[in-house]
């Protein structure tokens, strides 16, 4: 899988996979283009990237803001010349975050505001801004990240659930019917329980673990990569036959 003098930007890339995935493209030659809210983070982490001799840039985003990620994308046009490979990774559980635990009907709706925010309008945003390149281009690919959440529906994070069905199906599939045209593929890796947080490892699957956060990363690299050319518009999940148990259980 090389990805030579391709650009590669990333979202949530100061962190857990989406820094694995800065670090693999980087591996395959890839020029990487960073985007995260958290700028400490971030910066540490191109840091770490150009320490081993690879061309990374760091552009502080917010992928909230329409406007930001538009600015983003003109830093990288003129860094790089290009952008080839974009891996929506940015997202997080608005309960988590917010650290609030009361039951749905009890929980403020600025609370899921945020979440449906990050996780589908965020993507959405990111896809479409990045995406006027590509058509430029007339070549791109998108890789959005899912969940197994977005499969099965969960009561305590519908927000969360809610935005990434949205993405894995909706999103996924249209974006990739528009991108045809102009040679842009979209697809998407939805993962199961992952050991980017310990509690992920207390939650079943028919293979008896969590993935390693490697596992995950190289299906991205796949499809992504001239491997996966015929890959389009298809969202997998990689869940250690999670979703299955369901099926198993009926």
């Amino acid at each position: 899988m090389d990805f030579l003098r391709k650009t590669v930007v990333i979202t949530g890339a100061a962190s857990g996979i989406g820094f694995l995935c800065s670090k693999n493209f980087a591996e395959n030659g890839a020029n990487i283009a960073m985007l995260d809210v958290n700028t400490e983070n971030l910066g540490n982490k191109v840091n770490e990237l150009r320490a081993l001799s690879y061309d990374a840039i760091g552009v502080a985003v917010d992928i909230r803001n329409y406007g930001q990620i538009v600015e983003a994308r003109e830093k990288i046009i003129n860094e790089f010349g290009s952008i080839d490979i974009v891996v929506n990774c940015a997202g997080g559980s608005s309960k988590r975050i917010w650290k609030c635990d009361d039951e749905f009907i009890n929980v403020p709706i600025e609370v899921f505001d945020w979440g449906i925010d990050v996780n589908l309008k965020g993507p959405f945003y990111v896809a479409h801004a990045m995406m006027k390149q590509m058509v430029a281009q007339k070549s791109g690919v998108i890789v959005n990240i899912g969940s197994i959440t977005g499969e099965e529906g969960c009561p305590s994070a519908i927000d969360y659930s809610a935005a990434k069905s949205g993405v894995m199906y909706g999103m996924t599939k249209s974006l990739a019917l528009y991108g045809a045209q102009y040679g842009i593929r979209v697809c998407c890796v939805s993962p199961g329980p992952v050991l980017t947080r310990a509690a992920m490892s207390n939650m079943s699957t028919l293979v008896g673990r969590a993935a390693d956060p490697q596992e995950i990363v190289d299906l991205i690299l796949y499809v992504a990569s001239e491997k996966g050319a015929f890959i389009t518009g298809t969202n997998y999940l990689i869940d250690g036959g999670r979703n299955i148990m369901r099926i198993k259980k009926g």
